[in-house]
């Protein structure tokens, strides 16, 4: 099939590699001149394990490519995928702008290359927008056409995985010829008996809404029991075994931790929340989910408080993990950045490092917040001479270092881990101040 995708970011990226992967002719949009000019010569200009792999052959095989150009990918498709970003506003409401700007000027390019085609809302937008697009189009042309709702449910860090074998499929639309047409292009992906789930457009904008405000708050629920036991003296991964194994639970999404962040939960929440004030209800579960995780991110600067009598000033701290979760170089809304900030202006200094997203760390902080760091190379050097470490990301390094290593070369073993990475005994071995999230401390 023929198939156009416009933006070129996260979203838009895998799904257009992905689809040419699978033999498909796959026309890549974007406006970022540079960025498009990367692509082209063959560079993937975001992290993602096992993106480069797929978009090399992708490439090679001249299945993939890339324009600055929405006629050239809408004059070739038979269907186009819009992935467009919908950054949410002040008030958590999802701004369509781009999305319908991009609308606006499909319905002109249907008068000039009539025909029917499908456009698919892949980007994460609100209820109505499947209404909102069609309508804008419509406004411009009478060339038959179809807008469906496709939501993504990519994990950042496993995107081509969940791509090529997705758990669901869930595509929006009230029209027959476009459910034909769409169950064709996905049925390669579900050979081994995942569904492929029709429903109409605005349940299905609802579904990722709603898929993504259970998940983040599966997690807030789980640090708020860390938040208990540290209280009355339990283990969180104890209650976390225990409730885990009841198959109504299940055990994912239940570790405690510095709260979520990345581009959808905190996005989602918000605009769900959102479409439920305007809708008159007050949805009062999101507004703690909301509430919890911003304190739960900077938890762990309230330990430090706690452990220095609130003074930290000329301390050096380092810091492992910078991305909101490992396997992506993706910071947005990453308690590091909340966590960075707060210290900085507590007057402390900071050695940093992330396998991924030091660059994505810098041009998302404050000079205020980067004029107290200094990034390292390696993990190993940031412990050397800190005063204490923070662990703000998992990334599968940090998880087995030299335990011993932390005594010999920090002027003061202390360890504040936002997630859980060690054992409390093998840490009480080591002589650490081991300081997590809802386990008792070690050493203190």
């Amino acid at each position: 099939m023929k198939i156009g995708v416009i933006g070129t970011g996260y979203v838009g990226l895998v799904t257009g590699t992905c689809f040419a992967d699978s033999g498909n002719d796959v026309i890549c949009v974007d406006i970022d001149e540079k960025k498009v000019q990367r692509m082209q010569n063959g560079e993937v200009p975001i992290y993602e394990p096992g993106l480069n792999r797929v978009f090399d052959r992708a490439i090679r095989e001249k299945r993939l490519h890339f324009t600055t150009r929405i006629e050239e990918a809408f004059k070739e498709s038979e269907i186009i995928f819009l992935c467009l970003p919908t950054p949410p506003g002040a008030n958590g409401q999802a701004d369509l702008s781009f999305v319908l700007d991009v609308a606006n000027d499909l319905g002109d390019l249907f008068n000039k290359y009539p025909g029917y085609k499908v456009i698919v809302n892949k980007s994460t937008v609100p209820v109505g927008t499947a209404d909102k697009v069609k309508e804008k189009i419509a406004q411009k042309t009478d060339t038959e056409f179809d807008v469906v709702s496709n939501p993504e449910f990519l994990r950042e860090g496993a995107a081509v995985e969940d791509f090529m074998k997705p758990e669901r499929v869930v595509v929006g639309t009230t029209s027959e010829k476009a459910a034909d047409l769409m169950t064709t292009l996905y049925e390669p992906f579900v050979r081994s008996g995942n569904p492929i789930i029709i429903m109409d457009e605005r349940s299905s904008e609802l579904t990722k809404y709603a898929a993504n405000a259970m998940l983040a708050t599966k997690i807030t629920f789980m640090n708020e029991i860390a938040n208990v036991c540290e209280k009355v003296g339990a283990n969180v991964d104890n209650v976390r075994r225990g409730i885990g194994t009841d198959t109504r639970i299940g055990k994912r999404f239940l570790f405690a931790g510095i709260g979520y962040g990345g581009s959808c939960f905190p996005k989602d929440v918000q605009a769900i929340h959102h479409t439920a004030d305007e809708y008159g209800y007050e949805f009062k579960i999101l507004d703690s989910v909301m509430k919890v995780n911003e304190s739960q991110k900077v938890s762990i600067v309230d330990k430090m408080k706690l452990y220095y009598n609130g003074n930290l000033e000329g301390k050096t701290v380092g810091i492992w993990g910078l991305s909101f979760k490992p396997e992506t170089d993706d910071i947005r809304e990453a308690p590091s950045l909340y966590i960075t900030e707060q210290l900085a202006k507590m007057g402390v200094s900071m050695k940093a490092y992330d396998p991924e997203a030091i660059e994505t760390f810098k041009e998302a902080s404050s000079d205020e917040t980067l004029s107290k760091m200094q990034f390292v190379e390696d993990r190993d050097s940031v412990i050397d001479g800190v005063d204490a470490l923070i662990i703000c990301t998992e990334w599968n390094e940090f998880r087995r270092p030299d335990m011993d290593r932390f005594a010999e070369v920090m002027n003061e073993p202390v360890i504040f881990d936002g997630r859980n990475l060690y054992d409390l005994d093998r840490a009480r071995d080591a002589g650490l101040t081991y300081i997590s999230v809802g386990r008792p401390s070690v050493n203190i």
